[in-house]
């Protein structure tokens, strides 16, 4: 079994943790410096660490199952997080549907769905 969790900043680490809750991760493990996120067995490591160039520079591509279904945990982000609205998925030349979020630190995310061809 193959792996990758890569660590992702929080400038304010509990509402971080409640945003990609909120997004359907699980929290497998928490301390004061590192919350450990799963969802259906992909995750990530959410530090109590920020640097605003790293953060706002951060982008990482999140695969769901199904885009359409998932997308509706996105309506309330802004309002509750104060984030960037997020963008609507749109299918993209490359063959992938995309919808684009920030999280609370500046991170972009970019939420896809295979499609078939």
């Amino acid at each position: 079994m193959a792996l990758i969790r890569p660590f992702v900043p929080a400038s304010d680490f509990a509402l971080s943790q409640a945003f990609y809750e909120a997004i359907g991760f699980s929290c497998l493990y928490r301390d004061e410096e590192l919350a450990i996120l799963d969802f259906e067995g992909a995750g990530i490591l959410l530090q109590n660490y920020y640097q605003k160039e790293w953060a706002e520079n951060c982008m990482y591509q999140f695969f769901v199952g199904n885009l359409a279904a998932w997308w509706p945990r996105t309506a309330d982000l802004a309002g509750r997080f104060g984030v960037r609205a997020p963008v609507a998925p749109e299918l993209k030349p490359w063959g992938l549907r995309v919808g684009m979020l920030f999280d609370p630190a500046g991170v972009l995310w970019q939420v896809s769905e295979e499609t078939k061809r």
